[in-house]
């Protein structure tokens, strides 16, 4: 273990991130699965990118919101794989301290920013489903860039105490985490001081940000049901949840996880390697099922998929 003198007190210079609990001796093997579903992500939000930037009728509020998400689900990804493929593959299992904050700080970023695109889509759909003669004139341009502005910044800026108190820390012992990533309550339950306001900042950032999307999502989606469930028109029932089946799939895989991962934290889990495979599928599988639930669920992105891809699809 490296470490620096502070004065009279020591201090570690860097953490060691040793992977999947319990099965360090073969976790290697996870190396390809994950890489395969990494490339998966990337492939698949680049095709999302390019379709819609070449194809001018999806330049429409739904389709730049899915855009944008596709963004943040590249950037959530690419902040944790490449250094989870490298302990597993090399056993690069080192990291420093700048490098394991600035990770805290992007991970709880693009998650807040999904979170926050993930609630623009429900509202974006809310508008388009119980009031579709407004919809023109409420959902613009303007208010996607706006919406999604606010989302950035809310997110960055909140997040910024995260790896500040983190880095106030002091750690003088451990200085190995059970972990693929840096998590921030994973890395502070190695310091030699108190933690009480970082656990604290943590719970008061998944509430304000995570949790308070949620609620306004769900009550959106509850909105919807009642509104469709009163049409007379069955066509028109089965149209307008078509168009949100794809969103709420990804929504409370999304959000389940999260529950999921927050109660392993107030009571770790008998197997503390599933609780650390589903901290890393949370980050990458939303990423890689994007374009296929969001294509396979709506013929004018589909087409134009193909159309982009050079691919003959008149007579189908």
């Amino acid at each position: 273990m490296k470490i620096i003198t502070n004065g009279s007190r020591f201090q570690v210079s860097e953490f060691i991130l040793m992977g999947f609990p319990g099965i360090h001796e073969w976790q290697h093997w996870l190396s390809l699965p994950l890489a395969l579903l990494y490339l998966l992500a990337l492939v698949a939000n680049l095709l999302i990118l390019i379709t819609i930037q070449c194809e001018p009728t999806l330049h429409q509020p739904m389709y730049l919101f899915l855009a944008i998400l596709a963004v943040v689900d590249f950037g959530l990804a690419t902040t944790i794989m490449p250094k989870i493929l490298a302990i597993l593959s090399f056993d690069a299992k080192a990291i420093s301290l700048p490098e394991c904050f600035s990770q805290i700080y992007a991970i709880h970023s693009f998650m807040g920013m999904e979170s926050g695109i993930f609630l623009c889509m429900a509202v974006d759909r809310y508008i388009a489903i119980c009031f579709p003669l407004q919809y023109p004139s409420i959902i613009t341009e303007t208010f996607v860039i706006k919406a999604t502005l606010s989302m950035v910044l809310r997110n960055c800026l909140l997040t910024i105490p995260l790896p500040v108190l983190a880095a106030q820390r002091h750690f003088c012992s451990r200085n190995e985490i059970d972990h693929c990533l840096c998590s921030n309550l994973g890395v502070t339950s190695l310091a030699c001081d108190d933690i009480t306001i970082n656990r604290f900042y943590q719970l008061a950032l998944a509430w304000v940000m995570l949790g308070s999307d949620m609620v306004l999502v769900f009550a959106s989606y509850a909105l919807i049901i009642r509104s469709v469930l009163r049409l007379n028109s069955a066509e028109a029932t089965s149209k307008a949840l078509s168009t949100c089946t794809s969103h709420l799939i990804l929504i409370l895989f999304f959000y389940t996880v999260i529950i999921v991962i927050s109660i392993t934290h107030c009571r770790p889990m008998t197997v503390p390697f599933i609780s650390v495979l589903l901290n890393v599928l949370h980050n990458v599988i939303p990423s890689a099922l994007n374009l296929m639930l969001y294509a396979l669920k709506n013929k004018k992105l589909w087409q134009s998929l193909y159309k982009i891809l050079k691919l003959d699809i008149k007579g189908k």
